[in-house]
């Protein structure tokens, strides 16, 4: 068979296209985020340390939450609750704060604050902080180390997250695979049962989903999932209702598989086939889009920056995602088990992959300009990192992805010894085996195996000569009085099958081409499912945007220092070794003239304490010319220095400069301005 390579210029022009689908549809994420919700300031703050107790706890989000009656609490040194338990509204405008009360006469001590809220994306978030009155003490509450939606039932929810996803690419994408590319794969089985597995995955994983809710956004129990309380309060949120609407697309989504693998493929009139493939087309797109619109408008894409413009783009996005890899799943599964595709058939799919692609690239680079911002959130956060991770995937995917395409431009030009064989068999055997080619499932009725049936210990194949009574020799004479033997017809009928099977699959594993398209499809498959794994992973992370203004919020220069209310800083370092990168959180009470306390708080990246060698403190008023003034705090527990007398002889802008080791060799020095006054 002779080849040709595709042209260069083509090649050029369809590589640049598919680059530009590896930088916007993995910025993006098969399910565009938009931002979870992050805490950005509190009343009192972190670690203050104030003179009178407050009458109420106050925080700020950075987005809208959805708060529960028992969403904060503040709990006092021994544990029990120092709060009214019942939740304020306190937002005003674009500023999203709640509050709840404190109890009249609270004793001095250091007070727990635990908070848990679902963000706008659906997605749960909590944490929790400390604040000490008159001075701080030893408390006996312990912080939980799991976080919202983690353990068991996060673990769960996540499978089940990405079994939807998987669900819907292979339903959608299969159905349109069989519309579009391939008609007669309507009646393959194989390809009906790929098809009806990614309907039954969507509906289970969408089930679980709608179970696991509640405790996945409270009490983090696993028994919990069958709390009808609980299932009620979820079906009455925008998740809930989200869900339930997802089953009921499902249930249309069914009839439709029901027509394309039932009345479509036994329509023979051409035009009435083509009449109730249109409908199908349309009918499918509806729903496939509704689906599709189930995860827009309850999760990432729906807050944020341009919501209306936003929701629409993760439809298109979903849609062309499940086009592209449900599509290739389905071609996977009719290289390998369907006796036969037409190469007109992968052509087609090529084209509609290419189409696919040119969607992805341009409703990606509009959610990766939501979701990141800027290119120190795309090398300085997680969600950043992930997304990094996910380029080099992409990177991986459309190399092989390429590969394909050239197959398939090979696979487009007919083979001549096809052509021959298609124009004039030249045995009957030659043409018998080409109509079983084109027969999905090839079988001989018993009644034709029994007029034919040989005998055990004959050769079917042998010679033409014949026998005293003119049979070929081998030929079962089958007596006009006497039945044949179903069973033995039976059994023929299956060793024919066979043979006609292995005969076909040999034929078909012969050909070069289809089996390096059918070893690039899988390998690309094999990509892409890791692909749509570290994307589930991404859609429940914190995107770079959020996580950035959350950090500036916290770490504002020059917080006004007033009476009773301490300086509070953050200062990010990275010293450059091995655990070298966290925060130092200080503070400074009152944060005026004279005499202070200060703290200081060195905690990992993820929030917990970090343990450093040493840690020093400079004081520097350079308007004044005065410093630095070094201080030397004391070691207190794990990550918690302190020194008490801190003074600043006047007031003004002060520099303060921290010098973190984290080992023998690696230190930084990092400085934050605070005024005094």
């Amino acid at each position: 068979m002779t080849t040709t390579a595709p042209r260069l210029g083509n090649a050029l022009a369809r590589l640049l296209i598919l680059a530009a689908a590896l930088l916007g549809t993995l910025l993006a994420g098969a399910a565009p985020a938009s931002a979870h919700a992050a805490l950005t300031g509190s009343d009192p703050k972190d670690g203050a340390v104030v003179a009178v107790a407050p009458k109420e706890v106050n925080l700020t989000f950075s987005e809208q939450v959805a708060m529960g009656t028992d969403s904060i609490r503040v709990l006092d040194p021994s544990g029990r609750r120092a709060d009214t338990g019942e939740i304020r509204d306190l937002c005003s405008g674009s500023v999203v704060r709640y509050g709840v009360e404190l109890r009249a006469g609270l004793p001095d001590g250091t007070y727990t604050v635990a908070w848990q809220a679902v963000s706008a994306d659906s997605h749960p978030v909590a944490g929790a902080f400390t604040f000490s009155i008159g001075a701080p003490s030893a408390t006996s509450v312990a912080v939980p180390e799991q976080t919202a939606g983690g353990g068991l039932v996060g673990v769960l929810y996540g499978i089940a997250r990405y079994l939807s996803y998987a669900g819907f690419v292979v339903l959608v994408g299969g159905g349109a695979f069989v519309l579009v590319c391939w008609p007669r794969g309507a009646s393959v089985r194989p390809v009906q049962q790929t098809v009806v597995r990614g309907w039954l995955t969507l509906t289970g994983s969408t089930l679980v989903l709608l179970l696991l809710r509640s405790p996945y956004t409270g009490s983090g129990k696993l028994a919990d999932a069958f709390d009808l309380a609980g299932l009620k309060t979820v079906l009455e949120t925008k998740t809930g209702a989200a869900l339930t609407s997802r089953l009921l697309l499902l249930g249309a989504a069914a009839l439709f598989v029901a027509v394309l693998f039932g009345a479509y493929t036994k329509r023979t009139d051409p035009k009435e086939k083509k009449d109730l493939a249109f409908g199908l087309g349309l009918g499918g797109a509806v729903v496939a889009a509704g689906i599709a619109a189930t995860w827009a408008l309850a999760e990432h894409a729906s807050t944020g920056l341009q919501p209306g413009i936003a929701m629409p783009v993760d439809v298109l996005h979903l849609l062309a995602v499940a086009a592209w890899l449900g599509g290739l799943t389905v071609l996977l599964v009719a290289l390998y088990r369907a006796p036969f595709v037409e190469r007109s058939a992968v052509d087609r799919f090529s084209k509609v992959a290419f189409g696919s692609v040119a969607v992805l690239a341009a409703t990606g680079l509009y959610q990766s300009w939501r979701q990141v911002g800027s290119w120190s959130a795309l090398t300085g956060t997680r969600y950043g990192q992930l997304l990094l991770v996910k380029i080099g995937l992409m990177a991986v995917l459309v190399g092989i992805a390429w590969i394909s395409r050239r197959w398939t431009r090979r696979l487009a030009d007919p083979a001549p010894r096809e052509a021959d064989e298609t124009k004039a068999p030249d045995t009957e055997d030659e043409g018998a085996d080409k109509t079983e080619a084109l027969d999905e499932t090839p079988a001989a009725s018993d009644a034709t195996v029994a007029e034919t049936a040989t005998d055990p210990g004959t050769d079917t194949d042998t010679d033409t000569d014949t026998d005293g009574n003119g049979n070929a020799p081998g030929t079962a004479v089958i007596d006009p009085d006497t039945a044949p033997d179903p069973e033995r017809a039976a059994q023929l009928a299956r060793q024919r099958v066979a043979v006609a099977t292995a005969r076909r699959k040999r034929e078909r594993d012969a050909d070069p081409e289809r089996t390096g398209l059918r070893r690039s499809v899988l390998t690309e498959a094999a990509v892409a499912v890791v692909l749509l794994a570290v994307t589930t992973v991404l859609t429940s992370t914190e995107p770079g945007r959020t996580e950035e203004e959350a950090g500036r919020a916290g770490s504002v220069s020059g917080p006004a220092a007033v009476p009773d209310r301490p300086v509070d800083i953050r200062l990010p370092f990275d010293t450059g070794g091995v655990d070298g990168k966290g925060v130092v959180r200080l503070s400074l009470d009152p944060g005026r003239t004279g005499a202070n306390a200060l703290h200081l708080f060195v905690e990992r990246p993820n929030g917990k304490p970090l343990d450093v060698p040493e840690i020093k403190v400079a004081l520097t008023l350079e308007a004044k010319d005065l410093g630095p003034l070094p201080v030397a705090p004391d070691r207190i527990q794990t990550g918690h220095w302190s020194a008490s007398g801190v003074q600043f002889p006047m007031p003004g802008d002060w520099k303060i400069q921290v010098t973190v080791r984290t080992s023998d060799i690696d230190q930084t020095t990092i400085d934050k301005n605070v005024k005094i006054g």
